[in-house]
């Protein structure tokens, strides 16, 4: 498959993260702050709800849906009607399509702005957030740190997707500003725990998955039934505090050291915009359950790359990895998680886990890159990082590479800001 031409120029360079191949889904921002639910199209977009309200798209419900701001409404109709909207919009952007809209000059005025004009909000309503542990390297070099080379892995990492429940309040959009958590913290040698700012910030790339229509409770699904669940995905990048896990994630998990933000991309690339790019997941040491068991391709083969920036310095970067790195798909993942009768619904949001390949520059995270602060990077400013400073801005980037086009994300950025002085 080749690149899908479109009348809107910019949309046709193989280096526009949004030809008419992708057609990524979000929520821009008017100049009140109100969201209006929009695609991407090279660098413009095009808001939906200006269509649907003149009648050119119909998501087939007996109600709008692209009137309020979030896509919520709109996943919760399902593939089919996810796939007749796309239909739609590709033959309204096609070079030589529909020219109801490229036809149309006061339409066009009306609901195309050009992407830089607009700053973006969260794509969607946030239902619930669980974020898993499924790259392989990533849990093997961890587990080395902590529990030495023989038992890096646990027990059952071979057998099931390990997660736990996230914070869908503190879910952020790309762009949003953090500060520095506090917590408790123990050092090694000392008696008991102090408060305060947490002194090993970290990341997590990530690519989240998306759910759109849902199962009801009690009723588990198939790996199949749960990929089409899935309406798209987003990078993903779970900030961490180390210090602060280290203390408390004994016997429960991680609580504090994660709650307090994780950002995603604003764009949700849909699972049809990455159907050339499925690839299969790794083989496995030991056969799985056979309701973990796929059918075919779940793993998407695309770029990825994190980028570090002190306050009012170039970006370095320091991470270049792969999303298909991973040992369990998106889709195993929803599974697992319906397998106990849980019941998931449109906005659920979830992590892949941290993306790791083989080599210290395909490392996700700093704990990794740095092996836990004992190996510092330098940056090409000169500056050293073992964890994260006040002022970084880290940017996650991704794409699927494909002949002469690409499917891009969007930027997934965030920068730290001082702690909150408490109590």
């Amino acid at each position: 498959m080749g690149l899908k031409k479109s009348w809107v120029e910019s949309a046709n360079s193989a280096e526009s993260q949004f030809p008419l191949n992708n057609l990524p889904y979000g929520v821009y921002l008017d100049e009140d702050g109100v969201g209006s639910p929009c695609v991407a199209i090279g660098d413009m977009i095009v808001d939906l709800g200006v269509l649907e309200g003149e009648g050119v798209i119909n998501a087939g419900d007996e109600d709008p849906v692209f009137d309020v701001p979030f896509l919520n409404e709109f996943m919760d109709l399902g593939t089919d009607a996810w796939k007749t909207v796309r239909a739609r919009l590709m033959d309204l952007l096609a070079e030589g399509g529909d020219d109801a809209l490229s036809g149309n000059e006061d339409l066009r005025n009306a609901a195309m702005i050009a992407q830089s004009d607009v700053d973006m909000g969260m794509p969607f309503v946030v239902g619930e957030y669980t974020d898993f542990y499924a790259g392989r390297n990533h849990a093997q070099n961890v587990g080395e740190m902590f529990r030495g080379k023989e038992n890096a892995l646990p027990p059952n990492w071979l057998h099931i997707p390990i997660g736990y429940n996230g914070r869908a309040s503190t879910v952020v959009v790309s762009g949003t500003d953090f500060h520095r958590p506090n917590g408790q913290l123990k050092g090694p040698n000392d008696t008991v725990p102090s408060f305060g700012p947490c002194k090993r910030l970290d990341i997590e790339l990530e690519m989240g998955a998306v759910v759109g229509s849902g199962n009801k409770m009690g009723q588990p699904v198939s790996v199949a039934e749960a990929d089409e669940m899935i309406f798209g995905y987003v990078l993903l990048n779970d900030w961490s505090a180390r210090d602060i896990q280290a203390w408390e994630y004994q016997p429960l998990g991680p609580f504090q050291a994660k709650v307090f933000a994780t950002t995603i991309s604003p764009w949700v690339v849909t699972k049809e915009a990455l159907e050339p790019f499925r690839c299969n997941t790794p083989e496995r040491e030991f056969e799985l359950l056979p309701y973990l068991q796929e059918p075919g391709p779940m793993l998407y083969n695309i770029d990825l790359e994190v980028a570090l920036a002190p306050e009012a310095k170039d970006e370095t970067i320091i991470s270049r990895t792969n999303y298909n790195e991973m040992y369990y798909s998106s889709a195993q993942q929803l599974a697992h998680h319906a397998s106990s009768g849980c019941e998931m619904g449109a906005g659920d949001l979830l992590g892949s886990g941290t993306i790791s390949g083989v080599e210290k520059h395909q490392r996700g995270a700093l704990l990794e890159i740095t092996w836990a602060g004992a190996n510092p990077i330098t940056l090409d400013g000169g500056e050293t990082r073992t964890f994260l400073e006040d002022g970084d801005t880290v940017t996650l980037r991704g794409a699927a590479k494909g002949d002469g086009f690409t499917i891009g994300f969007g930027e997934c950025a965030g920068k730290i800001l001082p702690a909150v002085k408490f109590p």
